[in-house]
Parts: structure tokens; sequence; C-alpha cells
């Protein structure tokens, strides 16, 4: 007798499939491709890559990286040092606490962009790819290996709904195109670097030291600039290379130290863009630096009322209108209705304080309303100042402003017998009239600062951050928050008025059509408000940083004609899209925008906030 037994069966444990990459090549030759092929792309930058000089730049010789040869040599090695980091080389895994992968595939798109977009401009210019010599060619094979390697790395697969096959065509293709999103997105997720470890205060002051250093750099590199492909390609660059070194972790790691010496970071970046003037050996770029600095000074003013306060000022450039008015009329113009001629400090008192009156006259009617009527009430002040000023001309009102021609001729200004209009040399440098007002107005920007800083910290700063958050809780906490408001207020306009006067002695000219809602060349009310939103509202940093963008980059790209505002506006709308809290975001606005990418269940990463947030 056989007796058959049956046994159940017995589930399997589900074993998860191993990572993969975009592209499907195993992770060992997909590291050695990126790695090779950064140091590929290291060499063919001392090789040429064109025969004729006609291309900007001269990337006709061997062994001396010209032009945009030297982008693509800084790409190709932060490429190479990342794969060599990947190996768990001995003393470069510290550059990238927060894992190599995702930092990988940035740098080589900064390796891979720059490389065919400076091939694909000798093509164009010289009439073909036939005018390339061999390391044009390395570089772009060199190039494309390290990215195809860098996107075939391996990463965790977010998880992602199978398309429903009842719904339409146009449905599914939404869904497959949602999911395509999501995996890339889960393909350059870095994972969040372990808390930066205390090191010796003078070590982490010199690490802070450097990254002035490096920012002072970029800044002297972008800013001389000769020829638009140029750049284009430090566009590049310097855009996917911050990205590799925000996803390796190191951005954080700097950001950890500068809040553990924020005194001696206030003071480095100052002394950092006070070195700037002598890296130049002219004047001309110093006329950009201090028209940046009169922007983003008004930008940080802004920054009071929209980042700080929650007020949405649509006619903030109306301040900055009335302060270069006032001071104008009382530094001894010719053109001025007045026959007062004060020195600097009476001129400079009364720009602000006149910006400060209107703040408050403007203020007091108004900070009543909320969101978009204060909104449009804000730009109905600044198109009514710049037609006030306008009509001021003795026929269609009274002769104050001179009208369209403005306030002209105004004289430079001396301060205890410095005349900031004519050179001077300093530590055996000749620095010329731009460079004098450059100093000044770096004086004026750090002083508003100052006041930035103080006032986020104070108990107004933390009424401004209550009412921006929820004004009725604000209010029911007993909160005044009418005066509040008008504090937030007039202290911006005053802020506002402090820079308008040093920018008439600046252009000689106050005419009305500097200070309109939008045009073409900062500072205007859009561009200003664009400042604070794209740097990081909130932030002392952040509007200095976008402002400088805002100012540089249109600066530049000069060379589109019609198409200028229309790229920008693409630009900002794909920053918006991506990195809706700004460049340098406040911490609490930056978890509450990614907030909705969180798993169900997981909570955000802790963060030390202070009082504001920041």
């Amino acid at each position: 007798m056989t007796t058959h037994t049956t046994t159940a069966d017995t589930p399997q444990p589900h074993k998860e499939k191993p990572p993969t990459g975009l592209i499907p090549i195993p992770v060992g030759p997909a590291r050695a491709l990126t790695t090779g092929g950064g140091i590929l792309t290291v060499i063919s930058t001392f090789m040429a890559w064109t025969w004729t000089a006609k291309f900007p730049g001269d990337l006709t010789v061997y062994g001396y990286p010209g032009g945009l040869q030297v982008l693509v040599l800084i790409a190709g090695a932060l490429t190479t040092l990342l794969g060599l980091a990947s190996y768990g080389v001995k003393g470069l895994r510290t550059i990238a606490p927060a894992g190599t992968d995702a930092a990988l595939k940035y740098a080589a798109i900064a390796a891979f962009t720059t490389a065919w977009y400076t091939i694909i401009a000798i093509s164009d210019t010289l009439g073909g790819l036939a005018n390339l010599e061999p390391g044009g060619w390395v570089a772009a094979i060199a190039t494309l290996t390290a990215l195809i390697g860098a996107l075939a790395l391996p990463f965790h697969r977010p998880h992602t709904y199978s398309v429903d096959e009842e719904d339409s065509a146009w449905e599914q293709f939404k869904h497959r195109c949602r999911n395509a999103s999501t995996i890339t997105k889960g393909a350059f997720h870095a994972d969040t670097p372990a808390p930066a470890r205390k090191l010796n205060s003078y070590l982490e002051i010199l690490i802070i030291i450097a990254a002035l250093a490096v920012g002072l750099l970029v800044f002297t590199y972008g800013i001389g600039t000769e020829y638009d492909e140029l750049f284009i390609g430090f566009l590049l660059t310097v855009g996917f290379c911050f990205a590799a070194l925000a996803k390796a972790g190191l951005v954080a790691q700097v950001s950890t130290y500068t809040a553990r010496h924020r005194n001696v970071t206030l003071t480095g970046a100052f002394l950092a863009a006070a070195a700037f003037p002598f890296t130049q050996s002219d004047d001309q770029y110093a006329t950009i630096g201090v028209y940046i600095l009169i922007f983003a000074t008004v930008a940080l003013g802004l920054n009071i009322v929209v980042g700080l306060a929650g007020l949405l000022d649509l006619g903030y450039v109306a301040f900055l209108g009335v302060g270069a008015y006032a001071a104008s009329m009382v530094s001894g113009s010719p053109s001025s209705p007045f026959d007062v001629h004060l020195p600097f400090w009476g001129a400079i008192l009364v720009g602000a304080g006149a910006s400060l009156v209107f703040g408050v006259l403007i203020g007091a009617p108004t900070l009543r309303l909320r969101g978009d009527y204060l909104a449009i009430v804000t730009l109905g002040f600044g198109e009514i100042f710049r037609l006030a000023a306008n009509n001021s001309d003795g026929s269609s009102g009274p002769d104050i402003t001179n009208g369209s021609n403005g306030i002209s001729s105004i004289p430079n200004l001396k301060i205890f017998g410095f005349d900031f209009g004519v050179e001077h040399s300093i530590l055996g440098q000749t620095i010329g009239r731009f460079a004098n007002y450059f100093f000044l107005m770096l004086l004026i920007t750090l002083v508003v600062v100052l006041v930035f800083r103080r006032s986020e910290n104070s108990r107004i700063g933390r009424a401004w951050v209550a009412i921006r958050e929820d004004e009725t809780a604000a209010l029911a906490m007993g909160i005044n928050g009418f005066r509040v408001k008008l504090i937030a207020f007039a202290l911006g306009a005053s802020l506002a008025g402090l820079a308008g006067t040093v920018q008439a002695h600046v252009t000689y000219t106050v005419t009305p059509e500097q200070y309109q809602f939008a045009n073409s060349v900062p500072p205007n009310s859009a561009f200003l408000l664009a400042a604070v939103v794209l740097g990081g509202m909130g932030t002392i940093s952040g509007p200095l940083v976008g402002a400088a963008l805002l100012y540089l980059i249109p600066n530049k790209l000069q060379f589109l004609g019609d198409y200028q505002l229309f790229a920008f506006g693409l630009a900002l709308v794909l920053l918006m899209r991506f990195r809706p809290e700004g460049l340098i975001p406040n911490r609490r606005r930056q978890l509450e925008f990614h907030e909705a990418e969180l798993s169900p269940g997981e909570t955000p990463p802790p963060a030390a906030l202070s009082k504001t947030g920041v």
C-alpha cells in the first residue's frame, strides 16, 4: 500500500529587483564609462578643436585650453573626481557626503551640454562639421560616453501606477508621461547628507573663505565674458555644476558652516565684493557692478515688505524714484526748481525721508486691504507717481520735476573732500568713477543687510512673519496688524529711497521713464518682485543673488534682440516650475513647497529654524 502525501505550496518570499538605471547597462561598465569619459573629456581640452582662429577663443592650440574649452575642462574634471569618488578612492569620498551617482549625472550633463554646444557653435560659425579638429571629435564622443554611463547608474525607482486600459488614448499618454517624469526625478534624486561634523573653528572659517573666493572668481569670470558663445557656455557649466555640487551634499555642508559663523560669513562676503574692482583692468564692469548693487539693495528692501510681512507691493519702484527725485532736487542740479546744494549726508537723509513719508501716506489708507486688492492699489500708486512726475513740467502741472526731461546734470558726490567723479589710486591701482560709487553702494548695501538682519530677529520681525503666515490668527493673538504692516511699508520705502539717492548721482539724470512697472531694463517693479521670488523670499542672500542674476543675464543676452525677453521669461517659468521656493530658500517655505513630494506617512527631515524660519 502506497501512501501519497501532498504538501501545501508555501509562498516564496518576494524578491525585489535590483535597482537599475535609465539605460540598461550593468553598474560596473556604467561607472567605468562615466569615469573614463570624464578623463577623456579633460584630455580633449588640451587638443585643438578647430583649425582656424576665426571662432572666438582660439581653439586651435594644443596643450593650452582656451575659451569654451576651459569650461569643458572644469565640467570634465568634476565628472572625473566624482567618478573616482564613486569607487571609494581614499580622500575623495569627502567631496560627496550625500552620494555620487546623482551628482555624477549633473556633472556629465554639464560637460555634455557645454561641449556639444561648442561643437554646434563652431559648425554654425565656420560652416559645417568639417571644420572640427580631432580634439573636437574626442570631446563629443567622450562627453556622450560619460553621459550614457551616468544615466545607466542604478537608482531606486519610485512607485508608479499602471495605465488603465479603459482610459482614452490621450489619458493613457498623459499617465505614461507622468510616470516617466516620476522615474526621471527619482533618477536624479540624492540622499539627504549626514549632518556636517564639527570641525575646528579655524578650519570651518577657511572653508567659508574658500567658498567666497570661488564665488568671487565665478562672478568675475561671468561678468567679464567677452563674447556671446562664452557667456552661454558659462551659464550651462555653472548651472549644472552647481546642481552637481548640491546633489553631492557639498552646498549643504558649506551652508551649515556659514550658519555657525554668520558674522564671519557676512564680513567675508562684503570683503570679497569689495575686492571685485581690483580684479578689473578698467571701469567697464564696475558700471554693471554698481547697478547690480543698487538693484539688489532695493530688492532687499522689498523683501521686508513681501518676504517678511507678506504684503504684495507692485509699485515699489516708485519709492526708489521718490528718493532719487528728492535727492537730485537738493544736490545742486541746474534743472532743480530749488536752489539748494546739500552735502551727501543731507541729500541721503532727504531722499530716505521723502520715501518714508510717501510710504506712510500711501500705506495708511491702503494697508487695511489684503491680497489682490492691496496689490492693485500699490500698482496704481506706482503708475500715479510716474505720470505725476511726467506732467509736473510747468505746463500740465506745477514745475517741480521738469517733466519728461527730468532732473539732469546732477553733480558727483563729495564726502570729506573725496570726489566720487574722478579717478583715485588705491593700493597702486587706479579706481575709476563707477568703482568709487561701487564702494559707496557696497557700504549702503551693508547697512540695509544689517537693518534686515536685526529686524527679522526682533519682536517686530516675528510679528511680520505672523501676519504673513495667518493675519487673522495674528490679530486674534493681539498683534496690531495695521501698525505692524505700516512699519514694514515705511521701512521698505526708506531703504529704497536710500538707494535712489545714490542712483541719482550715478546716472547724472533722473527721468520718469526709469520707474515703470515693467521694462526691459531693471530696476522696475516687475523685476524687483522677480528678484525677491527668484532668489528666495524672507532671506538675505536670496534677493541679492536674484538681483545679480536678473541684471547680469539680460545685459549679456542682448544679442538675442527681440527674443531676449522671451528666452528670459521662459527661463523664469522653468525655474519657478522646478524650484518654486527660489534659489536660496527660506527653510520653512522649502518644506512647505515640497511637502507633497513626501511619501505617505513620511515626515520631513529635521531642520533647525530660526524665529523667522530662515
